[in-house]
């Protein structure tokens, strides 16, 4: 149930966008979150780190998408944001003392510095790679099927790999002693 929660103003975006466009469809998305968040703190329910960032994220560039109106704004934007994911993960990979993915993990278990690499890398290509599919997407097909790329290919590609990311920790999970 929450997931379904979590996903309401992607489902608000989509209807918008079928009723009306992708302005309209930004604008809905850019109030429904604002909206989801002030239900989460009225009904007590805690709202996550995570939360805050997508709503700073759809706010920010929701604002520049209404404030350009330019269609190939919106189309890069999944693009720039997935180069950015893969940038940061590798920066925190190759200097930082404890990687992204090594704070992450550490609330689960305490995997060999190994396994967090090829968990960074893995990432990291892995979002470069979408960020150029969505480019050929974008450049290649309608703005609507670009849309229902966006929305439900990059969703199912992105809990395909997470998936396999799962199968792959669980082969290394530490034993309990």
């Amino acid at each position: 149930m929450k997931f379904l929660f979590d996903l309401l103003p992607v489902i608000l975006f989509v209807i918008a966008y079928q009723l009306y466009d992708i302005y309209v469809a930004t604008l809905t998305l850019m109030a429904a979150i604002p909206l989801q968040l002030a239900w989460m703190k009225w009904s007590g329910k805690p709202i996550e780190r995570m939360h805050w960032i997508t709503l700073a994220l759809v706010l920010v560039f929701g604002g520049l998408t209404l404030g350009f109106r330019d269609p190939l704004f919106i189309m890069w934007k999944p693009t720039v944001i997935n180069l950015l994911l893969a940038a940061a993960i590798l920066g925190s990979e190759w200097w930082m003392q404890r990687s992204f993915m090594q704070r992450m993990l550490h609330k689960v278990a305490l995997f060999p510095p190994a396994i967090c690499s090829n968990l960074s890398y893995a990432w990291a290509i892995f979002f470069i790679l979408v960020g150029v599919l969505n480019l050929y997407v974008a450049y290649t097909f309608s703005e609507a099927v670009w849309v229902n790329f966006k929305l439900f290919g990059l969703l199912g590609l992105t809990l395909v790999f997470a998936l396999g990311q799962g199968l792959y920790l669980a082969r290394h999970m530490p034993k309990s002693t």
